[in-house]
């Protein structure tokens, strides 16, 4: 008995000291290559092998291929990243996670003190950039021991024959290790922890190859739960990526069980150690399932998206039209003006849905509301950064007015999109509060929400076209906004005093409509850069 619990605390302790110090090990490095890794992600994914190389160059550095792939479905949920380029980056995902099976699988435990002892000693007494390098080292020092404490805790086992007949049952039952590898992966969310677990027990002598596969095959389908997590209440885009992922690594085990035989035989051929071996199939597998998948990338995207069918509204917070090949000539301002019209239509569908948060109370929108102001605020700095690096090369003097009126233009459609966040939070605290309009409040902001996306909407179509009498006549109705304002300000006031509206709700109603009157202040701003711009020849 004092064995048995010696056992479950050893494996138990090292366990925790493996999970943990591929925590820090992850996040040492990932501060130290700051957001240089998430921009490769990004940027270095366009083509499918690109995007392979990229997810496992990305993952082999971070050691984290959960890390990894929480970030690929976040790029897709922000329209960063395409499913085809997503699918691409988890596959290669895949394959970098096996560096640390291939590190641990040598007998490198002796390291493990020099490194804690390196790495405390940096992260406690160096600075900046190399503290993360420390906590690196200390993280890649804890896993190692705690490596090696589970394979010590594990050594009594070798002498139980129920435990080891378990194991053998499993590599002679390739469906039950899957089953036992996914399951205990889900657990602990760490695939490199089953496998450093099922590599310390091949140091022992305690599994064999065939048993060590079918068990790593299931940590590569286990895996998948921390992404299947992360895609809870994002688009839909984003869940089909982390769908992609579980039927990839699925199909991956498929392949394992059909070419089961003559793939332990390649193996037992890698490697002297059964350890080693074990790492060598873990790469080689997850390799082969990429080669087999890779070209047949569009009809697998496609089947996933028969899988999850329905269209979702795609947020790309990418720059669609600003083309660096026109910074130098004067299309650099249709340029921004297309982008420009772009942007203003997200914060314009921010208004609206900020609206029915307040008035329905419908807080689920909240997250598309944030999202977008994501892209309100980027396309804000992407424009303002284009036009200012337009500003750098010769320019007609029209036309450096004309850059001046887009800049405010971006500015005064980003004010708009902080104005609508105003409402969708004045809406979150009248829903937690319980706090109801009376039905003349819900009418009255019903008409000068109308009046005031009417004009907005107007306002883009103007500045689309560079249409100066339409947008002269917006300008006209800037009185009407203000009009509106004063006239439900006033009502409101009156039916507080008869009692007819709680004092609480009253207080949120007049700032709504306090911010619905600086959304169409901007809408006229806006109009007036649209007549300066279409006027100015």
């Amino acid at each position: 008995m004092r064995t048995f619990i010696s056992i479950l605390v050893g494996l138990g302790g090292g366990l925790g000291l493996f999970l943990h110090g591929t925590q820090l090990l992850s996040e040492g490095l990932r501060k130290a290559a700051g957001d240089r890794m998430r921009r490769l992600l990004e940027l270095f994914t366009s083509k499918p092998v690109t995007a392979v190389l990229t997810g496992a160059g990305v993952t082999a550095i971070l050691q984290s291929s959960s890390t990894v792939t929480v970030m690929i479905v976040g790029f897709v949920n922000s329209g960063l990243m395409t499913l085809k380029q997503a699918v691409g980056s988890i596959m290669g995902a895949n394959i970098g996670t096996t560096i640390t099976a291939q590190i641990v699988s040598f007998n490198v435990y002796d390291f493990a003190l020099p490194l804690i002892a390196i790495g405390a000693l940096v992260y406690f007494f160096a600075k900046n950039k190399a503290r993360n390098v420390g906590l690196g080292l200390l993280g890649f020092g804890m896993l190692l021991f705690g490596l090696s404490i589970m394979s010590d805790a594990t050594y009594p086992v070798r002498e139980y024959e129920p435990f080891l007949n378990l194991l053998a049952s499993m590599g002679s039952q390739p469906l039950l290790g899957i089953l036992v590898g996914a399951i205990f992966t889900g657990i602990v969310q760490s695939s490199s922890a089953v496998t450093g677990i099922v590599i310390a027990f091949a140091w022992q002598g305690i599994i064999d190859l065939p048993a060590g596969l079918a068990i790593t095959v299931g940590a590569n389908i286990g895996t998948c739960v921390t992404a299947l997590l992360t895609a809870i209440g994002t688009n839909l885009t984003a869940r089909r990526a982390a769908v992609s992922h579980f039927l990839f690594n699925s199909f991956g085990a498929v392949l394992f069980l059909v070419l089961r035989r003559p793939f332990i035989e390649l193996i037992a051929h890698s490697g002297g150690t059964i350890a080693r071996q074990i790492a060598n199939a873990h790469t080689l597998f997850n390799v082969t399932t990429t080669l087999v998948v890779l070209p047949f990338l569009n009809p697998f995207v496609q089947l996933v998206t028969k899988l999850l069918p329905g269209e979702d509204e795609i947020i790309n917070m990418k720059p669609q039209f600003l083309d660096d090949r026109m910074i130098r000539t004067p299309a650099a301002l249709l340029s921004a003006q297309r982008e420009a019209v772009r942007m203003g239509e997200y914060a314009l569908s921010m208004t609206e849905a900020a609206m029915e948060v307040f008035k329905e109370g419908n807080v689920d929108r909240m997250d598309e509301i944030r999202k977008k102001e994501e892209v309100v605020n980027s396309l804000e700095k992407a424009i303002t950064a284009y036009l200012a690096r337009a500003n750098q090369y010769p320019l007609g003097d029209s036309q450096s007015r004309h850059l001046t009126n887009y800049m405010h233009v971006v500015n005064d459609i980003e004010r708009i999109g902080d104005h609508a966040i105003n409402i969708a939070e004045l809406g979150i605290i009248r829903a937690e509060g319980n706090l109801e309009l009376s039905q003349a409040a819900l009418d009255d902001l019903d008409k000068m929400t109308g009046v005031v996306t009417r004009i907005y909407r107007e306002t883009l179509d103007s500045l689309k076209t560079r249409n100066a009498e339409t947008a002269q006549r917006l300008i006209a109705e800037d009185d009407l906004v203000d009009d509106l304002e004063k006239k439900y300000r006033a009502n409101h006031i009156e039916r507080l005093n008869k009692g007819q509206c709680d004092a609480e709700v009253g207080v949120l109603f007049l700032d709504v409509i306090s911010n619905l009157e600086r959304i169409g202040d901007h809408a006229n701003n806006i109009s007036e850069a649209v007549v300066n711009i279409a006027t100015d020849v």
